[in-house]
This record gives C-alpha cells, structure tokens and sequence, in this order.
C-alpha cells in the first residue's frame, strides 16, 4: 500500500487533495460570514492612463491637443483636492498646481508646429501662471478653469 493515500472503491485519493477540499469549503464559507479583508490603496494596480502615446506625428496639432487636455485633467483632479478648503495651505496647493500645470502645457505646446495653436497654448499656460500667483486662486479655479481648455479647441484638428 502507498504511504499517505486511501483506498476507495479501488482508487487512491492523496492526502493533498483530502485536506485541500474541505480547506477551500472552509475559506468561502468565511468570506460568505461577512468576514472582511482589508486591501491597502498601495497595492491596487494603476488606474488606466489616457496618456498621449509619442509618436513619429508627436509635433502635429493632433497630439499637442491630447497633452494639453490630459495636463488639465490630471489637474483637476490634484486640484479636487484643494477645492474645498479656504485656508493657507489650501490656496498654496492650488497656487503650487496651477504653476505646475502653466509648464507642463508650456512644454507642450512648444511642441507645435502650428503657429496659432502655440498662441492658443501659451494663452492657457499664462493663464494658468497667472492663477498660481493670484492671492485667490480658489476664484479661478471656480470661474475660468472650467472652460479654459476651449482656448485650444479651434487649433485641434
């Protein structure tokens, strides 16, 4: 007779697979308890990037575009963050975020071969550099932040 097996009905079950079964039983019948599994934030995957992919094209209006609405996006949603609050360190992290965004669409822009849409972009970027050292960025971020990206819309093809 093998070690570690039984015999039923002429077949041997290893002892693996007796204890593995009632195991698994016995994890979903816990999980179906209302036991809870906590899962830190850190060791979720990524949320899927919409991030303009550079390409041979990367200088035409179409991807110059893609990066200055992603630029907005992606700032809107660090801005969230500030929204809400009125005091010092809430107006900073808006000024730090509207700075931060005015040289990332610079940049982008500068990407262009396009005349007009250069003018467009660098129109967002001052924009943007101006609500970084305004003393209420919070009044920007309510008023003209919310159709800035329409500056741009008439250079993208």
């Amino acid at each position: 007779m093998l070690p570690r097996t039984e015999l039923r009905k002429g077949n041997a079950v290893p002892m693996r697979r007796r204890t593995a079964v009632p195991l698994a039983l016995l994890a979903t019948a816990a999980l179906a308890a209302g036991c809870e599994i906590e899962v830190s934030p850190g060791s979720l995957p990524t949320p899927f990037s919409v991030a303009p992919i550079p390409s041979a094209s990367a200088g035409q209006p179409k991807y110059v575009c893609t990066a200055v609405y992603k630029i907005l996006t992606d700032g809107a949603i660090k801005l969230a963050a500030y929204a809400t609050g009125d005091s010092d360190t809430a107006k900073e992290g808006l000024r730090t975020t509207f700075t931060g965004m005015a040289t990332e669409v610079t940049a982008a822009g500068a990407k262009s071969d396009d005349a007009s849409q250069r003018a467009a972009v660098d129109e967002v970027a001052a924009a943007l550099s101006g609500a970084g050292q305004s003393s209420d960025p919070k009044a920007f971020l309510d008023g003209e932040f919310t159709t800035i990206g329409q500056r741009i819309d008439d250079t993208c093809p």
